[in-house]
């Protein structure tokens, strides 16, 4: 399997084929964070087509001194922002819990009917929470708490300071806190 970097030469030399590698690798990570900001399949299905064509554009603009992930979660940042612009998205509740089709759940692995209760009112509580962040601080915790980046990864991607960042994600947790606290206790 080609690096990003390889594969990035092969579609600026004209490789189209490169491109579909390029989008095969990178959909899921992308549904699954246009998913976890804008709230809504079909905003996050048209933020994954809008992210793709911006790539497929702008590629050539890519200067390789960041990851190209973290070009690319700048563009899903975006094309999000934009659609929350244009849509409102902080007025729309849908779980961010979606059920994948790829996981199947073991027998063994089967909560009793109690914890199904309890973890699904839980993850409702908690989805109302992020949605009730402002748009600011819920990319920064979406980034960082659910996606994994770095402080600095997430600077890069929402072109902010690292202290910005760490910041927004201190509000964010806070306020999750205290709406969840009768839920966790931390």
């Amino acid at each position: 399997m080609k690096n990003d970097s390889d594969l990035i030469q092969n579609i600026l030399d004209g490789d189209k084929q490169a491109f579909g590698e390029l989008v095969r690798r990178y959909e899921d990570t992308v549904f699954s964070f246009a998913f976890k900001v804008c709230r809504d399949r079909e905003k996050a299905e048209e933020a994954l087509q809008d992210t793709f064509v911006n790539v497929f554009r702008k590629l050539h603009q890519f200067d390789g001194k960041s990851k190209f992930s973290t070009w690319l979660y700048s563009i899903v940042t975006n094309n999000c922002l934009m659609k929350n612009r244009q849509r409102k998205i902080d007025e729309v509740s849908v779980p961010i819990h979606e059920e994948s089709e790829h996981h199947a759940v073991k027998p063994s692995d089967s909560p009793t009917p109690l914890e199904t209760v309890m973890s699904d009112e839980l993850k409702t509580q908690l989805d109302e929470a992020i949605l009730s962040l402002t748009v600011d601080y819920r990319i920064v915790f979406v980034l960082r708490d659910m996606e994994g980046l770095s402080a600095q990864e997430t600077a890069d991607v929402l072109n902010l300071s690292v202290a910005a960042v760490k910041s927004r994600l201190h509000r964010a947790r806070t306020a999750l806190r205290e709406k969840l606290s009768e839920y966790v206790t931390i």
